[in-house]
């Protein structure tokens, strides 16, 4: 029996990109109960994928009982709704198992990683307010994508000299825009460019100097989308709510290394339900962006701990 219901977890504080603002996560959860063992898992729809939340409870409802981890990776397309299934079948399978999700997998046990801290688009007086709150993290990710980035890119790294920045400017530059700001993001030395140009109208960055690594992130999202980046990309975002779950995470992780991109694991703003998968393809990533429970103010019971090392590869109890 698969299971949808419809959660929401308040935000410690308004999260604003260059899209909008919003001050809660709402999320589906995705209960499998087969056989007296229950897994469940997360997605969290996204309308610029043209998801809602009706949408992808109907796609989650269609699907027949019994379906299996391979069937539904034909049943229905990469997408939140795949993500949450794909991820409740993985953490049944291993409770019925009596294992970790991992060893099922053949992966080695997981271990912390870093992650990213993203600090909310604002007034760059507050941005460096946060950056100066959030200075002893290493690796800070700057919400951008309008006309005053300078600015607020500048007072971010006076409040965190020290940090790493990641810029991500979530598809909100032109190629003018990105070519007048590249020498300055490399003086202020931003570590990574997140999406500068929309996805599909991004063929200027195979023509254009990238002083900085590029990462694809709205133009990746499962395997079948990696051909379209050759010459424009240097690394790939791979999220669970994009590739449609673990077993496609896992497999676009390898194949990109294969063909010679770096690699990021991020994730949209969920519970530690939806970051938990999330921790495995993590794993030996150049970046993990896995912050989402960090900037809730609610999160699931026996959630994901965070300390100096980053975050920690879930419970049992949580997921998997």
């Amino acid at each position: 029996m698969i299971t949808v219901t419809r959660d929401v977890f308040r935000l410690a504080q308004v999260f604003t990109i260059s899209r909008g603002s919003r001050t809660e996560a709402k999320v589906l959860t995705v209960r499998v109960a087969r056989d007296g063992v229950t897994g469940w898992g997360e997605c969290v729809p996204y309308a610029r994928y043209g998801e809602s939340l009706d949408s992808v409870a109907l796609q989650i409802e269609s699907l027949p009982e019994g379906i299996s981890r391979l069937e539904l990776q034909e049943a229905l397309p990469p997408g939140a709704a795949r993500n949450a299934v794909d991820c409740a079948l993985w953490d049944w399978e291993a409770k019925r198992a009596g294992k970790r999700v991992w060893d099922l997998a053949g992966l080695p046990a997981p271990q912390p990683m870093v992650t990213a801290y993203t600090l909310s688009l604002d007034a760059p007086e507050k941005m460096r307010a946060e950056a100066e709150k959030n200075a002893y993290r290493p690796l800070l990710k700057i919400k951008l994508g309008t006309a005053d980035d300078m600015a607020r890119l500048a007072a971010v790294r006076a409040g965190a000299p020290k940090s790493k920045i990641i810029v991500d400017a979530n598809e909100g530059w032109t190629t003018d825009i990105y070519a007048d700001l590249a020498p300055h993001l490399e003086r202020l030395g931003v570590a990574l460019v997140e999406q500068p140009l929309p996805a599909g109208a991004d063929e200027a960055l195979a023509e254009i100097a990238r002083p900085i690594p590029v990462c694809a992130d709205e133009s990746c999202h499962d395997r079948a989308t990696l051909a379209d980046l050759a010459g424009k990309y240097d690394m790939v975002n791979i999220k669970l709510d994009k590739t449609g779950g673990l077993t496609e995470a896992l497999a676009l992780r390898d194949l990109a290394r294969v063909q010679g991109y770096g690699v990021m694991v991020g994730c949209m703003v969920g519970s530690s339900l939806a970051m938990a998968p999330a921790t495995l393809v993590a794993q030996g990533a150049d970046y993990a962006d896995l912050d989402g429970p960090l900037l809730l103010a609610e999160d699931r019971d026996h959630p994901l701990f965070y300390d100096q090392a980053g975050v920690h590869p879930p419970q049992a109890a949580l997921w998997g």
